[in-house]
């Protein structure tokens, strides 16, 4: 959406509507932005009557000449008279936005990406790269083979080729969280060992995940402990990753599967 956004506003000018603040049960938390054009939207504030109004007092503000407190937060009660019933309040600032304000904006609304390194570059990895190029992390995805990654991808995955592949992990971003799905379980195997190394010497991966079945992990499991990793160390693996509930074998759905599991390890927005 950004993208988008940013790219529009090369041709048109357009206004910025941002959540300022939120109190009691809002639609959308602090930060959410769209940007309201004379003809369409970028992005969306949570829908229903609030986003009618906003949309209504945005383009309002396109046609007015720019006076003193256009800026200043305007207070929208969520109840009967917008046809709402959050029961919440929700502090809306409207900005007129135009082509010089591209880098500034460019700064403000790039979110706080949580990175992500993903291990394997096959079917599963790459519905998985396509869906968290969506949501707020950056992607590190790495394989030990050649010219497995597609050409075109999202600016919010990059590639990288390690051979021998664990080696990556040492040079992974602090609090990084691990997803291991290679090609084949020896390479699985040595990522997990790097990984629960790492875990040893710095405790910063707070999730590691590696795709596979109960009894994939129980065999795993026996060689881990053989070379000496304890209980509690093993339990900061978890396999198999996903969501409980979510049934099917298609990429897509082991990848959403496996990205829901990542956002519930996100703090909580406060409301």
């Amino acid at each position: 959406m950004l993208d988008e956004l940013l790219s529009r506003l090369l041709r048109e000018a357009g206004v910025l509507v941002r959540v300022h603040a939120t109190q009691g049960s809002a639609p959308r938390e602090a930060g959410t932005w769209m940007a309201v054009w004379r003809e369409g939207l970028t992005g969306t504030i949570g829908g229903g009557q609030l986003e009618f109004q906003a949309i209504a007092a945005a383009r309002a503000l396109l046609d007015a000449p720019p006076q003193p407190g256009d800026d200043a937060p305007v207070r929208y009660p969520l109840g009967p008279s917008l046809g709402q019933c959050c029961g919440g309040v929700v502090h809306l600032r409207f900005q007129r936005i135009a082509a010089a304000d591209i880098e500034a904006l460019r700064h403000e609304l790039t979110p706080p990406l949580q990175p992500v390194a993903l291990f394997g570059g096959g079917h599963v990895g790459a519905a998985l790269a396509r869906l968290l190029a969506g949501l707020p992390y950056a992607v590190r995805w790495i394989d030990s083979r050649d010219g497995v990654f597609p050409a075109a991808l999202p600016a919010r995955v990059q590639t990288e080729h390690s051979e021998p592949v664990q080696d990556a992990v040492a040079q992974l971003a602090p609090h990084s969280q691990v997803l291991i799905m290679s090609f084949s379980h020896a390479e699985d195997l040595d990522i997990v060992i790097a990984c629960l190394r790492r875990l040893r010497e710095k405790g910063d991966l707070p999730y590691v995940g590696l795709i596979g079945s109960k009894t994939k992990w129980a065999t795993f499991r026996h060689r881990l402990e053989a070379r000496g990793f304890s209980a509690d160390e093993l339990a900061r693996i978890t396999c198999p990753i996903g969501i409980p509930g979510i049934t099917g074998k298609e990429p897509e759905v082991i990848a959403v599967a496996v990205a829901a599991q990542l956002l519930l390890q996100r703090p909580a927005t406060e409301g």
